[in-house]
């Protein structure tokens, strides 16, 4: 699976962006997919993972971004969304999106148990 990322740019604070990843190679929703974000000097971290259809789609969000994002995912055009609402300067990093098959939930948050990644898309959020 070869992902790209999508759709990071500048944003003032209580803004949004949508973030777009898509997939190319193996149908895409049959993949545990996952956003994470990695700001300067940080480790990279969760931000949302949606099970792969077969496992029923269910959908898990960090709290730092819980009732603000929205993460999805369109089968006709094999691509995910992070949808980000209400964006706050700390929500500032680059975000990656990844795929994985075979991940046990409790894994689902680890960004080494994910085999695909995309390149990354910068979003910045000024206050």
């Amino acid at each position: 699976v070869q992902l790209q990322a999508s759709g990071g740019g500048l944003v003032q604070a209580g803004g949004s962006l949508r973030l777009s990843c898509a997939a190319s190679g193996r149908t895409f929703s049959r993949y545990t997919t996952a956003w994470f974000r990695q700001a300067p000097g940080n480790e990279r971290e969760f931000v949302a993972v949606i099970r792969g259809s077969g496992s029923g789609g269910s959908t898990h969000y960090a709290d730092s971004v819980k009732g603000r994002f929205t993460i999805s995912r369109d089968t006709a055009k094999n691509t995910g969304y992070l949808q980000m609402d209400r964006l706050k300067p700390e929500d500032t990093a680059v975000y990656y999106c990844a795929a994985g098959a075979g991940i046990i939930w409790s894994s689902m948050f680890n960004p080494g148990n994910y085999d695909y990644w995309g390149q990354g898309t910068l979003v910045t959020v000024s206050s």
